[in-house]
C-alpha cells in the first residue's frame, strides 16, 4: 500500500511537508470561471436558474414551484424513520445544544467615568442559510451537518433559518434530513443544491429569502462559490478536504489509530491523514493495519487514493517535536493519543479540535459530544476557529458622553482628527465647543 514514510527532526524539515499539503486546494482555480457563470445565471434569472442547473445535475423533472418542501412533507417525516434513530439524534443534538449555550454572550453596557456610557450590543443575524450536502444521491444524509449547523444559529437567536439541500433524482429529500429539520423545529427547506443553491441564498429568488449568513460544507463548487461570495454575505469558513493529525505514543493501539486515519481518509481522494510518532515499530504496526482493514472499507478506492497522495506516517525524535509539527501543521482534528494528554494541553497552540486520549476517536466530536465539527483546514486554525454560535451573531458599539464630557476631551478629539487631516471631523466637535 503506498504510503508517505517521512522523519521530522526540526523546522528545517518542514519546507518540504508544507510544499507538499498546499497543494491540495490547487483545484479551485479550474471551477472558479464555472461558478461565477453560475452566480450570475441565479442573480439574474433567480428560481428558474436554480431549478434548471437542479434539473440537470439531481432531479431531471424538477419545475421552481418544486424547490420548496411542503411543511407537511416535514412534520411526517418522523414517522418515516425508526424510533431509536430519532432518539439518537434527539440526544446528539441536546448535546450540540447544550455546549453551545455556553458560547452564548451576553450584551453589556459600562460606565466607565461620570458623563460616559459605553457598551456593546450582541445581536443575532436575521436571517441564515445552511447548505446539507445530499450525500451519494441522497442515500447518506448528513444529519451532523444540519445538527451542526442549525443549533447554534438557534442558540445565537436567528428567527429564520432556510435551509438548502439536493434533491434526490425522484424529486425528495432524505427522510432523515426532513427528520431531523423537524426534530430541531425547521420548516424551511428548499430543494437545491451545489452552487446555485449558494447563490439563490446570497442573493435570494423569488422562493428562496435573501440571507445574511451562509454556513455549511460542500464540494468544490460550493466552497468557490462561498470564497466568490465573501463581503456580500456572511460566510462561516472557506472550508478544504478534511484532514486529521495524530500524536501517538508507544502506548497507543496501532489498530485504533489506524481506523482514525481511515475515518477521515474515506472522506475524499483530498483528505490527508497523518500520523506523528517516536515510536518506529508502532508506525510499522499501523501501516499494517491500515493495509488490513482498507482491504475490507466500503469507500476503499476514495481511501486508498487519500492515502497514497495527502498521508503520511512521521517518525519523530521525541513528542515535543511532534507537538512542534502539529502546531506547524494545525490541523482540523488533532488526536493526541499519548499516555497522559493532560500533560500535553498546555503545548497546543494550532488546532481545530483537539481529542484527548486514546479512547476519544474523532468521529465522537463528528456526531455526538457536543462541540461543533464544522472545522478549520488547510492551517487555517493558525488564525480562525471552529463555527459558533458567534457565527450567526453581531456586535454593535455603544457611545453615549455628555456636554461635560465633550467639555473635558473636545479638543483633544479635534486635534487627532487635524491631524489626519479631517477639518470637518474636527469642526462637528468643536461646534459643540462653542454652543454647548
Amino acid at each position: 500500500m503506498p504510503l508517505r514514510f517521512l522523519e521530522y527532526t526540526s523546522p528545517d524539515d518542514w519546507t518540504g511537508i508544507t510544499s507538499w499539503l498546499a497543494r491540495r486546494d490547487a483545484g479551485e482555480d479550474n471551477v472558479e470561471p464555472l461558478v461565477r457563470d453560475i452566480l450570475a445565471q441565479v442573480r439574474d434569472r433567480g428560481d428558474e436558474a436554480v431549478a434548471e442547473y437542479t434539473r440537470r445535475f439531481d432531479c431531471p423533472s424538477l419545475t421552481p414551484t418544486q424547490l420548496a418542501v411542503p411543511k407537511a412533507d416535514i412534520a411526517c417525516a418522523l414517522e418515516q424513520i425508526p424510533a431509536e434513530d430519532a432518539a439518537i439524534i434527539r440526544e446528539a443534538a441536546a448535546n450540540i445544544r447544550d455546549f453551545h449555550l455556553r458560547q452564548k454572550q451576553n450584551s453589556w453596557i459600562t460606565t466607565p467615568a461620570p458623563g460616559t456610557t459605553l457598551g456593546q450590543l450582541v445581536l443575532p443575524v436575521d436571517r441564515a442559510g445552511l447548505y446539507v450536502p445530499g450525500g451519494q444521491g441522497g442515500e447518506t444524509p448528513l444529519i451532523s451537518s444540519l445538527l451542526m449547523n442549525a443549533i447554534p444559529a438557534q442558540v445565537a437567536g436567528v428567527k429564520t433559518i432556510c435551509v438548502v439541500s439536493p434533491p434526490r433524482k425522484d424529486g425528495t429529500l432524505n427522510p432523515y434530513i426532513l427528520a431531523t429539520a423537524a426534530i430541531l423545529g425547521i420548516d424551511t427547506i428548499f430543494m437545491c443544491g451545489s452552487a446555485w443553491a449558494i447563490a439563490a441564498l446570497a442573493y435570494g429568488t423569488e422562493s428562496i429569502p435573501r440571507v445574511d449568513v451562509i454556513a455549511g460544507p460542500g464540494n468544490i463548487f460550493v466552497t468557490t462559490a462561498k470564497r466568490l461570495l465573501v463581503g456580500q454575505v456572511g460566510i462561516d469558513m472557506i472550508a478544504g478536504p478534511s484532514e486529521i493529525a495524530i500524536l501517538a505514543d508507544s502506548t497507543a493501539t496501532p489498530k485504533w489509530l489506524a481506523a482514525d486515519m481511515l475515518s477521515q481518509a474515506e472522506h475524499d481522494p483530498l483528505a490527508s491523514s497523518i500520523l506523528i510518532s517516536p515510536d518506529n515499530r508502532l508506525l510499522d504496526e499501523v501501516k499494517m493495519e491500515l493495509a488490513l482493514q482498507l482491504s475490507t472499507l466500503p469507500r476503499q478506492e476514495i481511501a486508498s487514493k487519500s492515502l497514497a497522495e495527502w498521508s503520511a506516517l512521521v517518525h519523530v525524535p521525541d513528542l515535543a517535536t511532534g507537538m512542534e509539527l502539529i502546531n506547524r501543521l494545525a490541523p482540523e482534528h488533532f488526536e493526541l493519543s499519548v499516555a497522559d494528554p493532560w500533560a500535553w494541553i498546555g503545548s497546543v497552540r494550532n488546532a481545530g479540535a483537539v481529542f484527548m486520549g486514546h479512547s476519544t476517536p474523532e468521529p465522537v466530536g463528528d456526531y455526538f459530544a457536543g462541540p461543533n465539527h464544522v472545522l478549520p483546514t488547510l492551517s487555517t486554525a493558525r488564525f480562525s476557529s471552529a463555527l459558533s454560535v458567534d457565527t450567526f451573531c453581531k456586535k454593535t458599539s455603544l457611545i453615549c458622553t455628555d456636554q461635560a464630557y465633550i467639555g473635558t476631551h473636545g479638543s483633544k478629539v479635534a486635534r487627532l482628527a487635524r491631524l489626519e487631516g479631517l477639518e470637518a471631523h474636527a469642526r462637528s466637535v468643536e461646534q459643540r465647543l462653542e454652543n454647548p
